[in-house]
């Protein structure tokens, strides 16, 4: 008899996070090979002159490039004067 664990992503589809290069929304995510990936969609900029198609980018990250943007935010330490 063997054991199986169920591997059980550690963000889910609608949270917002964020990564080196931005943050944004995760619309997906698969498990590959063990390893969790997500589709995120990029939060975006102001709308260009000639208008808006649809998203600007969804890129597709592992689990260990995106953080909770709470937690981001968490990690910011306030300046003194």
């Amino acid at each position: 008899m063997s054991a199986t664990i169920a591997m059980v992503p550690r963000f889910r589809k609608g949270q917002t996070v964020s990564f080196i290069g931005g943050s944004g929304t995760i619309k997906s995510y698969y498990l590959e090979a063990g390893n969790w990936f997500y589709l995120v969609e990029m939060e975006m900029g102001p709308e260009p002159a000639m208008g808006r198609i649809g998203a600007e980018t969804t890129v597709l990250l592992s689990q260990s490039d995106l953080i909770v943007q709470e937690e981001h935010r968490a990690l910011k330490l306030p300046i003194s004067a």
